[in-house]
């Protein structure tokens, strides 16, 4: 793939992303100002159990999918109609799954009922996980982008103008269920164009994917449960007010989250066309795009020790946010482990190594859940932001014992020299504003564009003079 391609690629995949992701910040935000923290946790809680039946149910097959369509194209016919069949029928007993689970629970009827309605997602949001896989092989990220852009907008002013004629949470989750759907057609229809389709079921195929997904199953199953479990602790130890401040921390981490994953996805085809070519290509990959990622989460951690509480009354309108400034601070310094496990852990998968990651969920979801129980019950919101540092130490612990020991090693100082002088040069910055006492918004403004600038420099210098960056870019 040229540079020029997977610049554009990177670019479509983080624009979907980041329009995802501001999307679901201002409809967060909204929830919280004009429903308030309880009805802000039951669309949390809810949308907890949707995304881990539906990444159990969906986000496997999309790993798998994505690795053997690059690999073989010419088979894209067959994953588009047999593949579909196959994820609808995971996608019916997933939800079918969530249903039983939330009725088992002591939750109340009304709680329940918004995880039943949203958990109706599940079907559409895994049945487009399929076409979104043969984009990315065919390294065709804009399509997506196309696709899913309009209808995250639409999606969120819907849900404003339901809020604001006073419909309660049902409706907002009942808003989500119809644009996944609507994603779902936009997709097919942009597929139907370019790729005939075989009106054929392939049993064989099924059979040989079902037999070679369920290691991506597993890994992706527990991994999201790993990632939604304090939620789920916190609902049944602490209530859904709760969980509504422990989802607006969560929520401020979720544009480096996604700006990692959409980095590190349009990067994967790439990971797996350059195994042949030797551990030295790969290394340079991986350690480039680890540079990248912590770049964003030093300045970012920096920024929400000084600004964090600030910026949760900014968003959410409501001063008991402030409650979670100390969580946020805390769950802030798991950026830099989130940084290094993504791009390690699909390294690996694309070195077939993947049971490396099963393992490293396996252990992390096992302890971090003891762990968790215990400081939870003890401290609550406190208790769940120490958990979720001390299972992304874990995770990002193995994940570097296994590159080091399977594939080749990694070097610290390369990596973390510029993202470390960025995090200094924002720490300057910080200090300066506060002596300066300007009110919140200048100051983020004012952070921001210097971050831009410090980030534009250090990239200047990473790649040579402007006409040598100008030959990379071009060069195919």
């Amino acid at each position: 793939m040229g540079k020029r391609k997977f610049f554009s690629n990177s670019l479509a995949i983080v624009s979907n992303r980041l329009a995802q992701s501001i999307t679901t910040f201002v409809l967060f935000a909204f929830i919280a100002r004009l429903l308030g923290p309880y009805q802000l946790g039951q669309y949390t809680l809810a949308f907890s159990y949707y995304f881990f039946f539906m990444s159990l149910a969906s986000q496997g097959f999309k790993t798998l999918f994505t690795r053997e369509l690059s690999r073989y194209p010419q088979e894209t016919p067959i994953y588009l109609t047999s593949g579909t069949l196959l994820q609808l029928f995971f996608s019916l007993v997933a939800y079918g799954l969530l249903v039983l689970v939330v009725c088992a629970l002591p939750y109340k009827s009304d709680t329940a009922m918004v995880c039943y309605i949203l958990g109706a997602a599940i079907a559409p949001f895994s049945l487009s996980n399929i076409t979104e896989a043969i984009f990315q092989a065919q390294e065709r990220m804009h399509l997506i982008a196309f696709s899913t852009v309009p209808v995250y907008i639409l999606r969120v002013l819907a849900a404003i103008w339901a809020m604001r004629l006073d419909y309660d949470i049902n409706a907002i989750a009942a808003i989500m269920v119809f644009s996944e759907a609507a994603i779902l057609i936009l997709q097919w229809g942009l597929l139907a164009r370019t790729v005939k389709l075989q009106w054929r079921i392939d049993w064989n195929f099924i059979w040989k994917t079902c037999n070679a997904v369920r290691v991506f199953l597993a890994i992706e199953g527990i991994a999201v449960f790993r990632e939604r479990m304090l939620t789920f602790i916190l609902s049944l130890l602490g209530g859904e007010v709760v969980v509504g401040l422990y989802g607006g921390v969560i929520q401020l981490m979720q544009p480096f989250e996604i700006i990692s994953q959409s980095i590190v996805t349009s990067a994967f085809p790439r990971m797996s066309q350059t195994v042949a070519s030797g551990q030295q290509k790969q290394r340079q990959l991986v350690e480039g795009l680890v540079e990248i990622l912590l770049g964003v989460a030093f300045p970012l951690i920096v920024g929400l020790l000084f600004v964090g509480g600030n910026l949760l009354v900014f968003l959410y309108g409501n001063a008991s946010f402030l409650e979670a400034t100390i969580a946020l601070n805390i769950v802030s310094f798991g950026l830099i482990a989130s940084g290094i496990i993504r791009p390690l852990s699909y390294s690996l998968v694309a070195n077939g190594c993947e049971r490396v990651n099963l393992r490293e969920v396996i252990v992390t979801t096992i302890a971090g859940g003891f762990a968790s129980i215990m400081l939870i019950s003890q401290y609550q919101l406190l208790g769940a932001a120490l958990s979720l540092l001390l299972m992304q130490v874990l995770a990002c612990g193995q994940y570097v014992w296994a590159t080091n020991h399977r594939l080749f090693s990694l070097r610290p100082w390369q990596i973390s020299r510029r993202p470390l002088l960025l995090g200094l040069l924002m720490l300057a910055v910080f200090a300066i504003l506060q002596k300066i006492k300007l009110d919140f918004l200048p100051e983020a403004i004012a952070a921001i564009c210097a971050y831009c600038v410090f980030a534009s420099l250090l990239g200047i210098h990473a790649l040579g003079k402007p006409s040598a960056i100008w030959a990379k870019l071009s060069r195919k």
